[in-house]
């Protein structure tokens, strides 16, 4: 009796048609096994004896499913060509343990083929397919819950970012003696728009502080923004393209919401990747607006002299990190080396380096995933000699992601060094009397303060949030649907209540509403059964949805069906503020923007 694919393998191979692009079947048919990848690849430098941490054996994962269900090869000689498909949902453990804990994506193993096999590609393929019917580590659920639902990695709330950066101007400020070192935020019509990795928010405010202070020392016209300041994006490491598309969109929205003239990308590698080069081709858009890195940024800055450095403030021995993503996927490592000379006395290369430099351990989201951090510590050994051959006290690098996975590189092996970024080293280098700014008198703050704003500068009282929305609550719970209507409605809202999946159904098609909230355990029809009908009915397909559950295992009940996932989701108890937000963070930004479904 021949084994039936579970639904999580046939969702799978019902998605991946649309992968296989010309470049990816190239790499999928290309491949000959000559094992030059293996030599190139840190896990198999640090596991020598486990042939499952070679590149070839990781990408013939998707190989042979390709070869079984695409190729004719599979068809006509599927034992020798080894053609074959997962069946069970065990299979698919097995494949994430391959695709997210034995590879970080780094694509060594790719400039290292003669064949031109993109090895890393195929691996974030599978990473997406898995994705895609729930099958994740649990870091990087929680991570994309986040990125989803508040709209950055790392689930910073926007009064937690607002107060952040408040504190950091009001430091600096108070630093500096001049008012005009504030930070601003939200501000129109700005030369340029900063937006930074979350990391810096929740664990690093230094790095803000640090390019804080060399704006000010340029005379730069600048802001950040209060929404869509992420600059990372998890869809690259998780290989979600809708989740890659949506954060990309975010951070495009608001920038020319805030009329910026050019985006300026904090020192992040997978950020300027995500951002730069692959966020327009997730989110099918023009890039139409001119961003850069701030290692550009700064670099410009000395050359054209708007601000000085002295090198001799920098004097301890430092080499350099080459972000993965910055060099090898984007190019972008001599400018670094070229900033890092100008603020540097004393800098030694690590080999190898640029685009043959070995990973951190820490990128394609290897950081939030705990349970592979031993194998993850084991293969940064290579990286580990690398530093420790140089006699570095400082290691250098323009990532986040890298300062972390260098960071525990550092503890684990005992180098005694630190890590650190470049905006830290020109911030350091900084001589302000020296400086654009020091050209203009400062401004005394209590002649501006006696100067009142004119009655222009008032800005009108903001609308209610959710004015003129139509809203479906969709929940069987008296209680629920009476808090959820109540928010709604004090918000401008109006509210549209059903009980079960049926009346959810029914009351879609006939009112049309702007966006439904659902419930998910509910009596009759549930609300993961009619949340597959609402996506499979051309009348309602349209209309956003946002799941509200307390179902522990909500992403497995959906990503088990043969649906595209909802537009957003929140886990109960809810909050007043969290709920209102999120609703009109999808209908700005997701399928309800712009409808005019239930305005007067």
């Amino acid at each position: 009796m021949s084994k039936v694919e579970s639904r999580k393998v046939q969702k799978m191979m019902e998605l991946l048609p649309a992968k296989l692009s010309r470049q990816v079947v190239g790499s999928l048919v290309g491949c000959v096994h000559c094992g030059m990848c293996n030599d190139a690849c840190h896990y198999v430098a640090t596991h020598p004896d486990d042939p499952k941490m070679t590149p070839s054996y990781k990408a013939d994962q998707l190989r042979k499913i390709f070869k079984a269900k695409h190729d004719w090869t599979g068809r006509v000689f599927p034992k020798w060509v080894g053609a074959k498909t997962p069946m069970t949902d065990e299979d698919l453990e097995k494949l994430k343990d391959i695709a997210f804990g034995t590879c970080t994506n780094c694509r060594r193993c790719t400039f290292n083929c003669p064949m031109g096999v993109d090895t890393a590609t195929l691996n974030r393929i599978m990473r997406g397919l898995l994705t895609r019917v729930g099958v994740m580590p649990e870091g990087v659920r929680v991570v994309s819950k986040d990125s989803w639902e508040i709209g950055n990695q790392m689930g910073v709330l926007k009064e937690e970012y607002v107060e952040t950066i408040e504190w950091l101007s009001e430091e600096l400020v108070d630093e500096v003696e001049d008012k005009r070192a504030e930070i601003p935020i939200d501000k129109k019509g700005a030369n340029i728009v900063y937006t930074i990795n979350p990391r810096e928010v929740k664990y690093d405010p230094r790095t803000i502080s640090n390019a804080a202070m060399i704006f000010y020392a340029a005379g730069e016209d600048w802001t950040m923004p209060s929404f869509g300041w992420d600059q990372t994006n998890f869809g690259l490491f998780s290989g979600d393209d809708a989740l890659g598309g949506a954060s990309y969109k975010h951070l495009e929205q608001n920038f020319k919401k805030l009329k910026g003239k050019n985006l300026v990308i904090s020192e992040c590698g997978h950020g300027y990747r995500s951002t730069r080069c692959e966020g327009p081709n997730w989110s099918k858009t023009n890039q139409d607006f001119t961003m850069e890195s701030s290692v550009m940024t700064m670099l410009r800055y000395i050359k054209e002299g708007r601000i000085k450095v002295d090198k001799s403030k920098n004097s301890e021995l430092v080499t350099f990190h080459d972000s993965c993503n910055n060099a090898r996927s984007c190019g972008f490592y001599e400018e670094p080396r070229e900033l890092l000379n100008l603020v540097c006395e004393n800098f030694q290369e690590m080999y190898p380096n640029r685009t043959e430099g070995y990973c951190c351990t820490g990128g394609g989201g290897a950081m939030s995933m705990s349970e592979y951090t031993p194998r993850r510590l084991k293969s940064a050994k290579i990286k580990a000699d690398q530093i420790k051959a140089t006699g570095a006290k400082i290691v250098v690098t323009s990532c986040h992601n890298c300062v972390d996975g260098l960071g525990d590189c550092i503890k684990h092996y005992k180098l005694g060094c630190e890590v650190t970024q470049l905006v830290d080293l020109v911030a350091k280098a900084l001589v302000l009397e020296e400086c654009e700014v020091s050209k203009t008198p400062k401004i005394d703050p209590e002649t501006e303060e006696s100067e009142p704003p004119p009655a222009a500068a008032k800005e009108p009282a903001p609308a209610a949030p959710l004015q003129g929305r139509v809203v479906l609550v969709v929940d069987d719970e008296d209680d629920a649907r009476t808090f959820l209507t109540t928010v709604l409605e004090d918000a401008g809202a109006k509210t549209i209540e059903a009980t079960d999946g049926d009346e959810a159904l029914a009351k879609a098609k006939a009112e049309k509403p702007d966006i439904i909230t659902l419930d998910l355990s509910m009596p009759g029809k549930d609300g993961v059964d009619a949340f597959v009908e609402l996506r499979e009915d051309s009348q309602v397909r349209d209309i956003p949805v946002c799941v509200i559950t307390g179902h522990p295992e909500f992403r497995k009940v959906i990503y088990d069906r043969p649906a595209s996932p909802p537009e957003g989701y929140m886990d109960k108890p809810v909050d007043e503020d969290a709920l209102v937000k999120n609703l009109r963070r999808i209908l700005e930004t997701g399928k309800g923007e712009d409808t005019g479904k239930g305005k007067d």
